[in-house]
């Protein structure tokens, strides 16, 4: 990992066409700008694993779930 120490104002390349900007600093965090191609997915560490984490909640069903969905009406389409 490289560490970087920047102050409110300087940048950081990444290639030829990602730059991170630091905006501000205060106390206990720092506030950033990135601009990147559109193509270029950012995302926030605690929002994937939160997505994650509910994707796999709902991908496991108990016997429970099952059974209320089995006593739920059906409807057809005519």
């Amino acid at each position: 990992m490289l560490v970087l120490k920047r102050k409110a104002g300087e940048k950081i390349l990444i290639g030829d066409d990602i730059v991170i900007t630091v905006l501000d600093n205060r106390g206990d965090g720092v506030r950033i700008g990135i601009e990147a191609p559109k193509d270029c997915r950012i995302l926030r560490e605690e929002v994937l694993r939160a997505v994650e984490d509910a994707n796999a909640t709902a991908s496991t069903s108990s016997a429970d779930t099952e059974a209320q969905l089995r006593l739920l009406p059906t409807s057809r389409v005519v």
